[in-house]
C-alpha cells in the first residue's frame, strides 16, 4: 500500500516533469531563424549609430542638449540686455515727452493764468527798474505837420505811427525808416460835404487792438473811421453836439468809446457801424477816456473835478474825487488801478475800491524857475505846468507824464500802488500833448506842439511841432 502511494506520487511528479520537459522541447523546437533575425536587427541598429551602447548614446545626447541649453542662456542674456536697453531708451524717450508735455503744459497754464489775471486786472509786472536813461541817439523827431501835434497812436505791431494835428491832417509814419507812408489831408472849414477828412482841429486818435480800424475825432463833432493799412475812409459817426476830445477802443473788440465836450460818452460798434448807447453823468466837458478788456470805460471830467468809471453792462458808474484842478488826463494801469493828472501839476494813483487817491504827487513837473530847457523867454511857475499827457505801460509799474516844463518824466508805481517814484526824464521842448508806449515797452512816442492841444493859453515859439520817438532800453541780465 505505501509502495502504491509512493509510486503514485512519483508518477504524479514524473508527469509534471514530463510536462516541463515537453515545454522545453517546444521552446527548442521554435524557428531558429527568428533568434538570428533578432540578433541581426540588434547588430544593424548598432552599426547605424556611432554610439556603442544605449547608455553612451543617452550620455552624448544629454551632453549635446546641455551644450544647446548653455548657448541659449547666453543668447537669452543678450536678448534680455537688448530688451533692457530698448526699455530704458523707451522710458527715457517717454520721460522726455512727458517733460516736454509738462513744459508745454506749464507754458500754456502760465499763459492762461496771465491772460486771466490780465483780464481781471490783477496781473502786474515790475519792469520800471530795468529801464536805462535814453541817450541822444535814442531820440528821433518826426516832423511833417504845420501846426501842433495833438495826438499819437502806435500800431499793434509797433511798425507804424499815426499822428493827428491842429492842421486837420493825419500822417502815417514808418517808425523804422522814419518816413511818411501816407497822409490824410485836412480840408477847410465849411467843406465837410465835399472833403473826405477833417476840416477842423483833430484832437484824438485811437486804433483797435487788432489794427483793423483807426478812429479820429475833433472839433467837427464827428467820429471818423479809417483803414489803417491804406488810410482810406470807412465810415463816420455823427451824434455828439460838441467837440470830441478823446477816443478809446475796448481791448480785443471793435467797441469804441468817444468822449466829448458835450459832457457825454457814446458807445459805438465799429464793426457793425452801429450806435449802442450814451452815458451821462459828468457836469463839465469830458477831456479824456481810456479802456481795457472789461466792458468799462474811465473818463476825466475836466473842471467838474471827477474821474468816473462806467460799468456799461451794469448801467452804473463809480465816481472819484481828489484833484483840486481840472482833470485833463487819465490812464488805466490795469483793471483795478489808474493814474490821473490835473492842471494843478499833480499826479494821483488810484484803486477802484477807494474814492480817494492812494498817493498824490504834487508839483510833479514843478520847477518854479525860468530856466525850462533854456526857454528864458517864457517864464513859468510850477502851478503853470499842467499835466497835459499821461500813459502807462499797461499791467506794469511804468508810467510816463508830460507837461510844458521841457521834459517827459518816467515814474515807477510802487507796490500796492502806494508810492510814485521818479525814474528819469527825457528832454523835449514844447507842450507834450500825447504819450503812448509801444505794446512791448521798447518805445515811447510823444506828440509835441507849440500850443496845448485844447487851446492857446501859451505858445512856446522855440518848440517844433512833431512827434518824438524815444527808444527805451532795458538792463541786460548777467
Amino acid at each position: 500500500m505505501p509502495f502504491f502511494i509512493k509510486s503514485k506520487r512519483g508518477n504524479t511528479t514524473g508527469s509534471r516533469f514530463s510536462k516541463g520537459g515537453s515545454k522545453r522541447k517546444i521552446s527548442q523546437n521554435k524557428d531558429p531563424g527568428a533568434k538570428r533575425r533578432t540578433k541581426l536587427d540588434d547588430e544593424e541598429i548598432e552599426s547605424d549609430s556611432d554610439i556603442g551602447s544605449d547608455a553612451e548614446y543617452k550620455k552624448r545626447k544629454d551632453e549635446y542638449e546641455s551644450s544647446e541649453d548653455e548657448e541659449t542662456v547666453e543668447e537669452k542674456k543678450l536678448r534680455l540686455a537688448k530688451q533692457y536697453l530698448a526699455q530704458i531708451e523707451a522710458e527715457e524717450a517717454e520721460k522726455r515727452e512727458d517733460e516736454e508735455e509738462d513744459f508745454n503744459r506749464d507754458i500754456i497754464s502760465h499763459r492762461l493764468k496771465q491772460d486771466i489775471l490780465e483780464q481781471t486786472g490783477r496781473l502786474q509786472r515790475e519792469v520800471a527798474d530795468n529801464y536805462l536813461v535814453p541817450t541822444v541817439e535814442d531820440i528821433t523827431v518826426l516832423r511833417g505837420h504845420q501846426l501842433s501835434v495833438t495826438c499819437v497812436v502806435i500800431s499793434p505791431d509797433s511798425r507804424h505811427l499815426f499822428t493827428g494835428s491842429k492842421d486837420c491832417s493825419i500822417i502815417k509814419w514808418d517808425i523804422q525808416r522814419r518816413k511818411k507812408v501816407a497822409v490824410i489831408p485836412g480840408g477847410r472849414k465849411g467843406t465837410e460835404k465835399s472833403h473826405v477828412g477833417h476840416t477842423e482841429h483833430i484832437l484824438c486818435l485811437a486804433i483797435s487792438s487788432d489794427g483793423k480800424y483807426l478812429a479820429s475825432g475833433g472839433l467837427n463833432k464827428l467820429v471818423r473811421i479809417w483803414n489803417p493799412d491804406d488810410c482810406t475812409h470807412v465810415h463816420f459817426f455823427p451824434g455828439h453836439k460838441d467837440a470830441i476830445s478823446s477816443l478809446a477802443f475796448r481791448k480785443g473788440t471793435h467797441q469804441l468809446f468817444s468822449a466829448s465836450h458835450d459832457r457825454s460818452v457814446k458807445v459805438w460798434n465799429v464793426e457793425d457801424r452801429t450806435y449802442i448807447e450814451t452815458l451821462f453823468g459828468h457836469e463839465d466837458s469830458i477831456t479824456c477816456v481810456d479802456s481795457l478788456s472789461r466792458d468799462r470805460a474811465i473818463t476825466g471830467g475836466g473842471r467838474d473835478g471827477s474821474v468816473r468809471i462806467w460799468k456799461v453792462v451794469e448801467e452804473s458808474q463809480l465816481v472819484f474825487h481828489g484833484h483840486k484842478g481840472s482833470i485833463d488826463c487819465v490812464a488805466l494801469i490795469n483793471e483795478s488801478n489808474f493814474v490821473s493828472g490835473a492842471d494843478d501839476n499833480s499826479i494821483s494813483l488810484w484803486v477802484v475800491t477807494k474814492k480817494k487817491p492812494l498817493v498824490m504827487v504834487r508839483n510833479a513837473h514843478g520847477r518854479p524857475d525860468t530856466d525850462v530847457n533854456e526857454n528864458r523867454h517864457n517864464p513859468v511857475t510850477s502851478s503853470e505846468n499842467w499835466i497835459t499827457a499821461l500813459t502807462s505801460l499797461q499791467h506794469t509799474d511804468l508810467i510816463a507824464s508830460g507837461s510844458k516844463d521841457g521834459c517827459i518824466r518816467l515814474w515807477k508805481a510802487g507796490q500796492d500802488m502806494k508810492s510814485l517814484t521818479p525814474l528819469f526824464t527825457v528832454p523835449v521842448n514844447g507842450f507834450v500833448n500825447s504819450l503812448k508806449f509801444s505794446k512791448d515797452g521798447d518805445m515811447l512816442v510823444a506828440g509835441i506842439g507849440q500850443e496845448h492841444r485844447l487851446g492857446r493859453w501859451w505858445r512856446i515859439k522855440e518848440a517844433r511841432n512833431g512827434a518824438v520817438v524815444i527808444k527805451l532800453k532795458q538792463k541786460t541780465s548777467n
